[in-house]
């Protein structure tokens, strides 16, 4: 468990009053031809189709070195829009997010390139987390094997195309964990594979917090968030309801829910 005395602990990431707004433009159609519509929408100023969604609403948080906090909350509640934000993916629209260290966002729609072996992308992504080529070398088994991509043919060598979604998944978190991050956000990713590879996964997890890092998991699975997870961040309807010790805040959750 993370060090709960807040004299020795050092902050990571801070969310002061943060509010994150998305703009989506309405999806009308009609009749005309697109330079006629463009001059409409330039008399009118902004496109009275453009709809506001508040998807976080004045969060405020402090996490700190050691921790692993998680995120939970229904469907559309912001969860993974506050790790946009805390990866710097999206501005605030109020509010600020202040991060020590450089934060990385792991989510299961993770881009790699489809057209490439899993062998080309271990070295891509590799490189894109900032390892050097002697880094990667060195940790390529190490990878591959954690992945278990391989334990049924070789994979690795095959185009990515080739892969389930749970294959996939499960690569671009063994690509992720072989680094030590700051501040590492991970989105449903031990949600695939078997319970071997959520057992190495969480394992993984306790052992980047004993690394001084932390970690922020979404997931809807309460049992990752128990084996793994000494703090949980409670949102719903982009509004942090409650932010406390796992097992407290989950079981308001689950009283909430029913389950």
């Amino acid at each position: 468990m993370a060090e709960q005395n807040t004299g020795a602990r050092v902050p990571t990431v801070i969310a002061d009053e943060l509010h994150i707004v998305y703009r989506v433009s309405g999806a009308k159609t009609g009749r005309g031809s697109a330079t006629a519509a463009l001059s409409r929408i330039l008399k009118r100023g902004e496109e009275r189709g453009v709809r506001k969604v508040h998807a976080v609403k004045g969060v405020s948080f402090v996490a700190y070195r050691g921790e692993a906090i998680g995120l939970i909350g229904s469907n559309g509640s912001g969860k993974s829009t506050l790790l946009r934000a805390i990866a710097g993916l999206l501005p605030a629209e109020r509010g600020r997010v202040y991060t020590d260290g450089q934060p990385s966002l792991l989510g299961v729609n993770a881009a790699l390139m489809n057209d490439l072996t899993g062998e080309r992308n271990v070295i891509l992504g590799g490189l894109a987390m900032g390892m050097t080529r002697e880094e990667i070398k060195s940790r390529y088994q190490e990878i591959v094997d954690f992945s278990g991509i391989n334990e049924k043919g070789d994979f690795i060598t095959l185009p990515m195309r080739t892969y389930s979604s749970g294959m996939a998944a499960r690569l671009r978190f063994a690509i992720a964990a072989a680094k030590d991050h700051d501040v590492l956000m991970i989105d449903e990713a031990l949600a695939t594979g078997d319970r071997k590879f959520q057992m190495r996964s969480e394992e993984r997890i306790r052992e980047l917090r004993k690394e001084a890092g932390t970690v922020f998991l979404v997931s809807h699975n309460n049992k990752s968030i128990r084996d793994t997870c000494d703090r949980v961040l409670w949102l719903e309807r982009g509004e942090l309801r409650l932010d406390g010790p796992t097992e407290d805040v989950l079981k308001e959750y689950e009283k909430f829910t029913g389950k």
